[in-house]
Parts: C-alpha cells; sequence; structure tokens
C-alpha cells in the first residue's frame, strides 16, 4: 500500500511504501484471489464445459462470417486453435501459429537426440 506524504517544502509530495499495515481492501482482494486459486484447482474444465464456450465464441463470431476449430498437433500432443472463414474455408488466422508448434516439435525431437543418444 503507498500512501501521500507531503513534504515540508510547500508543493512537493513524496509517495512512501507502507509495508505492515494492509488495510480492508488489500484483504478482500487476496481473499479474493485465494478463493479463486481453489476453485480453479477443484473445478477441472469439462469437455461439456469447453463445447459450450466454443459455441458460444462461434456464435459471438457470426458476425464476422468466421468460427473457430480446435486442432491437435500430433508430435505435441497438444491443441491450437484456427480460425475459419465460412464462406471460403480458408484458415484466417492460428492461434498459435502451427509452424511455430512444427519449430518446437522439431527442437524437443533434436534435443532429445542430442540428450537420449549413448557414445
Amino acid at each position: 500500500m503507498i500512501d501521500k506524504v507531503t513534504g515540508a517544502v510547500s508543493g512537493v509530495q513524496s509517495f512512501t511504501r507502507v509495508e505492515n499495515q494492509p488495510n480492508e481492501e488489500v484483504k478482500r482482494i487476496q481473499e479474493q484471489e485465494r478463493h479463486h486459486e481453489e476453485t480453479q484447482a477443484i473445478d477441472p474444465v469439462t469437455k461439456e464445459k469447453m463445447e459450450d464456450v466454443v459455441h458460444g465464441m462461434n456464435e459471438f463470431m457470426d458476425t464476422s462470417n468466421t468460427h473457430l476449430k480446435f486442432e491437435f498437433h500430433d508430435k505435441l500432443q497438444e491443441y491450437y486453435v484456427t480460425v475459419v472463414d465460412d464462406r471460403t474455408q480458408e484458415i484466417v488466422k492460428e492461434i498459435p501459429a502451427k509452424k511455430i508448434l512444427d519449430m518446437h516439435a522439431a527442437m524437443t525431437e533434436f534435443v532429445g537426440l542430442l540428450v537420449d543418444k549413448k557414445i
């Protein structure tokens, strides 16, 4: 917490950090953060929740004539998102870019060859 302190010279102000006096607002925010972390740890994302979120995002994106598509990267065993144009079925955007994921997979494989190889 930072308190405003007025200096001896007229018109000069400085700020000092007060470490030992957390106010009620700080305590409330800390409690909210703890509660959020606990609920995140207890409540895992289910397939149904993910489908609901994707459906809602696709409804939101209808006005721009695009939709989301989740793709699975085989080598990394992770999902990435593609934004697809509804009219042309072209991929407008990949998040993260598939080329970056391919490079990451290739580097991981290369490092594995260096580390796992017996001499």
